[in-house]
């Protein structure tokens, strides 16, 4: 066959030409906030750091008062926070180190001083609630003697979580390290974008290798996005979100997420530090009253007894609660009630099975 070189350049023109055509069509659908809430998904990688973008383009960098990026994590509270307005006439505050409350805690521990650390998500930092309002501070208060330290961040997968443990809490000498399980936290796990650019692990012939780190910088970010194809992005939202609802993406969440919290707690045996994985029911979990476990509470209490480590399921105290004509919040974050229903299950779940008994056996 004669090689015709005209007609080749032909069809190449052709063929970019609709490409180009694709990818402006991709723009203009993908480059509106309205659209892409339309169309985006919450498990998609694409849509969160499209937010992100148009979202920065909106408000500019100062997007957060109470978050500042982190090469490591990808962000962290802010530190030295004072009386910041956040929530509905609702404050935040933030010691030295950035966790939340004023009270700085000493390094190394003061002799007889017991500690818990506490690691989760927004609804472990208290997202919605005052600094004295949190379930880490009134469980504070009901464990005297004991410190209390909330190392919650709001938009954190149990990724962040394993990060920030290793990078802070071996200076804190902990006695119980608590892990707040929120159902999401599962899917963030696979994704280098939430609230802004993050790092994630991998599973590679059994072992976790991170990926991302160093993390970028916003600026490293909007400088980037202009060479981001939005034709495969749209591609991604679409395919992704197939995945999610196929079942093979829970799947793998599944599995890398009890890959990070093996990890986790055995850096927490590492230090001398009791573990419990405490669940907190949210959302839709909270409109099922039936106390009897869920299908994802069942996986998470059977992964514990296998790994051998405490398990405190709240939602049975919760729907208790309901059923005796409280209300509960099922379309935001806890308030003030469920952070107190959930400080009191932990303290009495704490002392039952002694997790903070010195060699006498008190708490």
């Amino acid at each position: 066959m004669r090689f015709r070189p005209r007609r080749l350049l032909s069809w190449t023109a052709y063929v970019l030409f609709l490409a180009a055509l694709a990818e402006g069509a991709a723009r203009f659908v993908l480059m509106d906030e309205g659209r892409l809430a339309r169309i985006g998904s919450p498990y998609s990688e694409p849509s969160w750091r499209l937010r992100f973008v148009l979202r920065y383009a909106r408000t500019g960098p100062a997007a957060s008062a109470l978050e500042v990026p982190d090469r490591a994590r990808g962000w962290a509270l802010a530190p030295g926070l004072r009386q910041v307005p956040a929530f509905a006439g609702r404050t935040v505050s933030s010691n030295a180190h950035g966790l939340r409350g004023v009270r700085e805690y000493a390094s190394p521990k003061p002799a007889g001083t017991r500690r818990i650390l506490v690691f989760g998500d927004s609804f472990t930092f208290g997202e919605d609630v005052a600094d004295a309002e949190t379930f880490c501070h009134r469980l504070g208060g009901l464990l005297p003697g004991v410190e209390v330290l909330n190392f919650g961040v709001r938009g954190y997968g149990h990724d962040q979580m394993l990060l920030y443990l290793r990078d802070a809490a071996a200076r804190y000498e902990p006695d119980l390290v608590v892990l707040g399980y929120v159902t999401d936290d599962a899917t963030r796990n696979l994704s280098r974008f939430r609230d802004f650019a993050k790092p994630r692990f991998e599973l590679a012939d059994g072992r976790l290798v991170l990926r991302g780190t160093p993390v970028p910088t916003p600026e490293e970010v909007l400088a980037a996005e202009p060479w981001h194809s939005k034709l495969l992005d749209l591609a991604a939202i679409f395919s992704q979100h197939a995945a999610w609802r196929s079942g093979r993406r829970q799947r793998e969440a599944a599995d890398l997420t009890f890959a990070i919290l093996r990890a986790f707690f055995r850096d927490v045996a590492g230090m001398g530090a009791r573990p419990l994985v405490v669940d907190l029911p949210v959302w839709d979990e909270l409109r099922t009253t039936d106390p009897a476990p869920l299908p994802r509470e069942r996986g998470l209490e059977t992964f514990c007894r296998a790994e051998g480590l405490p398990y405190l399921r709240l939602r049975p105290l919760f729907v208790a609660h309901q059923q005796a004509g409280g209300r509960l919040e099922t379309r935001a974050h806890w308030g003030p009630v469920e952070h107190w229903l959930a400080a009191q299950a932990i303290a009495d779940f704490v002392r039952e099975r002694g997790l903070l008994a010195g060699p006498d056996g008190a708490i």
